[in-house]
């Protein structure tokens, strides 16, 4: 049985499904075709249906009627949320008139901007890795950033002006879902059991073995040095990678009654 699987080229994704694409483990007779991409573009695709299994932003997951989230191999937690930031301070009254950079229309991280500024409209919605140049070259007043931007934006002079992941934290009391795992309905729940175990079975090989890091992580991280691939992991990477729980779970529910209310409004 073959399989396409899309996840982005980060190092949390990339740390995830190593050993499952690279079958370090043993993957039961499944064969995945591997597609690395942004989330948006994911995000994009599973609105299509276009991949049989696939990282998306949880932002999106309302949208996303033939798939179903699998328990493993996601991102969701406390301080891991997307920082707005700009080339010098601002007050927040200003953010409504100004122009944001946004990863991506459909993306956690569109929704956490819109429920703390929600009358703002002129937004930009590009790929994350751009956002910070476009914050520089003064292509837009102040910027989302996701991801290892995190970890940069302060070495190229750029402030932060609202952690909108402390801001979700405070206005709900529950952790961030960034983005998690689907995979298609018309698979079956058997074979997404099958998938979400070996999900899991794949990051306990990756923990085991941390804080080695995989060529495979290595080789998609785009120059990144490797304290910043370790942060990144860090970050992202948890015991709600492995599985959601309880307070998972209450967070995605949180998340799609936010979005529900919002999206009556409009983002």
């Amino acid at each position: 049985m073959e399989f396409s699987l899309g996840f982005s080229p980060c190092p949390n994704d990339t740390f995830i499904f190593d050993a499952l694409v690279n079958k370090k483990i043993d993957t039961e007779g499944i064969d995945f075709t591997v597609e690395l991409e942004d989330v948006q573009t994911l995000n994009r695709w599973a609105m299509q249906g276009k991949l049989d299994i696939s990282k998306i932003s949880y932002g999106v997951l309302p949208l996303l009627e033939q798939y179903e989230l699998l328990d493993a191999g996601g991102a969701l937690g406390k301080g891991v949320g997307p920082l707005l930031i700009a080339r010098q301070p601002l007050a927040l009254t200003e953010i409504d008139y100004c122009r944001i950079a946004i990863p991506g229309e459909q993306t956690t991280a569109h929704l956490l901007f819109s429920l703390a500024f929600p009358e703002a409209r002129n937004k930009r919605f590009m790929v994350f890795s751009g956002i910070e140049e476009a914050v520089l070259s003064d292509a837009v007043d102040c910027g989302v950033i996701i991801h290892e931007n995190r970890f940069t934006y302060q070495q190229k002079g750029l402030v932060k002006l609202m952690d909108l992941g402390e801001f979700w934290e405070r206005e709900t009391g529950v952790p961030i879902p960034l983005g998690g795992i689907v995979v298609k309905r018309s698979l079956g729940s058997d074979l997404a059991r099958t998938i979400n175990a070996l999900i899991r079975k794949s990051l306990e090989y990756a923990f085991e073995r941390y804080p080695e890091l995989p060529d495979y992580v290595k080789g998609h991280a785009q120059e990144m040095d490797e304290r910043v691939m370790r942060q990144h992991i860090d970050l992202y990477v948890n015991n709600y990678s492995l599985s959601l729980g309880e307070d998972g779970e209450r967070a995605i529910s949180i998340l799609k009654d936010t979005y529900a209310r919002m999206h009556a409004i409009s983002l």
